[in-house]
């Protein structure tokens, strides 16, 4: 038998595990699932907007590959050299082979002054703060800010500018934490300016999730003329990629002047690059240099600059992989080196250890990018298959894992979380709603009250 160690529990560490279990070219594959937090589904449980329930709907598909005979879970499990973390070194006496899936947790920098002062944050604490990760500071977000400024055009960009602009009944409904919708309930933003160095022929953002900013009850999406002519597609469009067009076409519907009457607006901005964040004891504005187009697909400044005021100011321009202490990292890309998913130490594959997914490939790709990359891997690893079950292994990894001070949560912990959020939901009158912080989800899966 082979026993395998999936560290992630994301869509692209299921989509290994699940890739695993259901080939018949290595028979008696087991496969465990571990992750650093007590719940699974990673992004899509953390990441996932609170009202985009037909996405975070693929928590049940995963919830299949995990329930398979030959897949365990096994979460509160942190993984890495250092205190309280399973070494690498040690995952590889305990498991025939280890594939790393755990993502880019890091988010990439601006790298403009002022870009610590309060009031400044990344997107992705932002969004773990609504998503109730464990980790997420408690709140403080929205509470008196008046405007608020989303540097970067792509979706998760546009998810923290909807959720900004939504009326928090229209919330009620989603899993969001109490404390988070009662922030929100509160919140005195009235203006949300999503910006983009670039123009919209550029923008990362889908139809989809663009749509949706201009059918918000409430809100008005709003796009100044004047700048997204600066983009040389924007008069004819008919030569762009169909999303592209789509997307131009949109925003077409949005030029123009506020109509009034509503109580927020989205405004989205272009040719606008952020030079620094203002201010002495919080962000009180940002600093733009106009841009305009160089004629090879970039931008370049005019020494023309805008200030937009701004007491909240969201940093959404992309994801970046930390290193996994024990494992090998190229600082430039932000991944593992590999060799169609086999870990290169010194440029030669490292027995047993793997890796899928961002921390693989980099932040690029969809979910369903995720199952491809999977099985790459999974191929390398089944095609090294005899070398590495030829090493004799515990006789129980479970042993092993509380032998180093750890306490795993398997999968009737999760399913005692699942029950306590549904309760908790029902209390407050609401849907399920999700335990924020690492004391109720550890107590949850231990059965308390």
């Amino acid at each position: 038998m082979l026993r395998v160690a999936v560290v992630g529990s994301g869509p692209s560490g299921v989509y290994t595990a699940q890739a695993l279990v259901q080939q018949e070219t290595v028979p008696g594959v087991t496969v465990d699932v571990l992750d650093r937090l007590p719940c699974p589904y990673g992004l899509v449980r953390y990441g996932v907007a609170p009202d985009h329930e037909k996405i975070k709907s693929l928590q049940s598909t995963l919830r299949v590959a995990l329930e398979h005979p030959g897949v365990s879970f096994f979460g509160n499990v942190p993984v890495g050299d250092g205190p309280g973390g399973l070494a690498p070194r040690r995952l590889l006496e305990l498991y025939h082979a280890v594939v790393y899936c755990v993502g880019a947790a890091a988010d990439r920098r601006l790298g403009v002054p002022g870009e610590e002062l309060p009031g400044s944050f990344s997107a992705t604490e932002f969004v773990s703060w609504y998503s109730a990760h464990p980790d997420a500071a408690p709140g403080g977000f929205v509470l008196g800010a008046r405007s608020a400024v989303v540097i970067g055009v792509g979706n998760v960009a546009v998810d923290v500018a909807r959720v900004l602009a939504r009326g928090a009944h229209e919330l009620r409904h989603t899993d969001v934490p109490d404390a988070a919708l009662a922030a929100l309930a509160d919140s005195r933003v009235t203006d949300v300016h999503m910006v983009g160095r670039r123009g919209p022929a550029q923008a990362k953002f889908t139809t989809k999730e663009l749509r949706e900013l201009g059918a918000l009850p409430g809100a008005e999406a709003l796009v100044r003329a004047d700048e997204v002519a600066l983009d040389p597609a924007w008069d004819d469009p008919s030569g762009l990629p169909g999303p592209v067009r789509r997307n131009v076409e949109v925003l077409r519907g949005w030029t123009g002047e506020p109509a009034g009457g509503r109580g927020r607006r989205i405004r989205l901005r272009f040719f606008l690059r952020p030079v620094a964040l203002l201010g002495e004891d919080a962000v009180r504005a940002v600093r733009f240099e106009r841009t305009v187009p160089d004629g090879h697909g970039g931008v370049v400044g005019t020494g023309r600059f805008e200030e937009i005021e701004a007491q909240l100011v969201l940093r959404s321009v992309g994801y970046r992989g930390v290193p996994i202490p024990g494992l090998p990292f190229d600082a430039g890309s932000g991944t593992v080196p590999h060799e169609r998913g086999r870990v290169l130490r010194e440029g030669l594959p490292s027995a047993g250890e793997y890796v899928a997914g961002w921390i693989k490939r980099g932040p690029t790709g969809v979910i369903g990018t995720n199952r491809p990359c999977a099985k790459e891997t999974v191929s390398s690893l089944l095609a090294d298959a005899r070398a590495l079950a030829s090493r004799t292994l515990p006789a129980d990894p479970r042993e092993g894992l509380r032998s180093g001070g750890l306490e795993p949560v398997e999968w009737p912990g999760w399913l005692g979380i699942e029950a306590a959020e549904a309760a908790l939901g029902r209390r407050l009158g609401r849907g399920t709603v999700k335990i924020p912080d690492w004391d109720g989800l550890l107590t949850a899966a231990r059965g308390g009250p």
